[in-house]
């Protein structure tokens, strides 16, 4: 991977890391499909001018776009409003094992025993973070993250044969095209009165949706898919991987005032071995 496809790697975790935290108090105004469809729907009305329609792509991008991004993010973000935003962050890494098991049952990519054990080391991880008093009764929340992660995983094995036929920043719009209106429609029908909402949102709030739908999105999953246009998974996975804790931890501690727990920094460091026993062995080809 050469400097420039390094920096631009390192964007993403510092971006989504601290975007994931900062949606948490967002989420007090706006429901999550709320929310998630803002950002979407922001992201797509500032880039969708700058490329022509990707013609004979649609379908695939549409198809995309309901798994990686309109399921995908309903499930994360509604397990996040119900537990801290230290824990979801480290549960998220979960996308990592689940990406290798998806790998394997999808392009036929056999695992090797290292990351098979990875695995089992993760999963034993999210054992014991699921056992740390700050997610005590909160079982549902945690589930939703971790099913979250697994769609994701899912969603970026879809992704990157699109990321090689279609602009990198043009793909994020078209996607975000797509998942903004379905969200906001879902929100209409599942939570009540959108501009109900809109009305009784605070200041903050609109500025954290601001946030993730002009800077956040545009600039990660930019950076994201031009990458791995450009490089092998196994080596933008680790960058990106590794940098969205540290981040994240940071953010829900500095910012949202959370105070995580032994258990929490236990289970997560577990997670994050099994991460790297993954991420640093994937068969170079």
């Amino acid at each position: 991977m050469n400097l420039k496809d390094t920096f631009l790697a390192t964007l993403v975790p510092i971006f989504l890391g601290f975007g994931f935290v900062i949606a948490k108090p967002a989420m007090e105004h706006f429901p999550p499909m709320l929310l998630m469809g803002l950002r979407f729907f922001f992201a797509a009305s500032i880039l969708i001018w700058w490329f022509p329609i990707p013609i004979g792509f649609l379908k695939k991008i549409f198809f995309v776009s309901i798994i990686a991004n309109t399921l995908q993010y309903t499930i994360t973000y509604t397990g996040l409003s119900m537990i801290d935003a230290s824990a979801a962050v480290l549960l998220v890494q979960m996308e990592v094992p689940f990406g290798v098991m998806f790998a394997y049952f999808m392009l036929k990519e056999k695992p090797t025993v290292r990351s098979i054990i990875g695995i089992s080391i993760a999963l034993i991880g999210v054992y014991i973070l699921t056992g740390s008093p700050n997610l005590d009764g909160k079982f549902i929340g945690a589930a939703l993250v971790v099913t979250g992660a697994s769609i994701w995983a899912l969603g970026q094995v879809l992704v990157k044969p699109l990321s090689k036929e279609v602009n990198p920043i043009a793909l994020v719009a078209w996607l975000a095209l797509f998942s903004g209106p379905i969200l906001i429609t879902f929100s209409a029908i599942f939570d009540g009165n959108t501009i109900n909402y809109f009305k009784a949102a605070s200041l903050e709030s609109w500025i954290i949706a601001i946030y993730l739908g002009f800077i956040m999105q545009p600039i990660s999953y930019g950076c994201f898919y031009y990458v791995l246009k450009n490089n092998p998974l196994y080596k933008v996975l680790p960058i990106v991987t590794m940098g969205i804790p540290p981040t994240g931890l940071l953010a829900a501690i500095l910012i949202l005032g959370e105070e995580p727990t032994k258990e929490l920094f236990i289970g997560g460091a577990i997670i994050l071995l099994g991460v790297v026993m993954i991420v640093f062995n994937t068969k170079k080809n």
